[in-house]
């Protein structure tokens, strides 16, 4: 998910989608303990990403 289309969600949607992507952070990082993923980079990426949404809740409502 790319900067410009995380400014375009709003403080709603936001909120779902760190959600969902906490929820499958849970789910690569099991996957991953019980055995290696296909893919370890993902879980950077997925903590990346959750990371960039939680800014942009932050900047908007400190805003506010």
């Amino acid at each position: 998910m790319k900067n410009q289309e995380i400014k375009s969600l709003t403080v709603d949607e936001l909120k779902e989608k760190i959600g969902s992507e906490q929820e499958s952070l849970r789910k690569l990082q099991f996957a991953h303990q019980v055995s290696a993923i296909e893919n370890p980079m993902r879980l950077r990426e997925n903590r990346r990403l959750i990371a960039r949404l939680n800014t942009e809740l932050t900047a908007r409502t400190k805003t506010k």
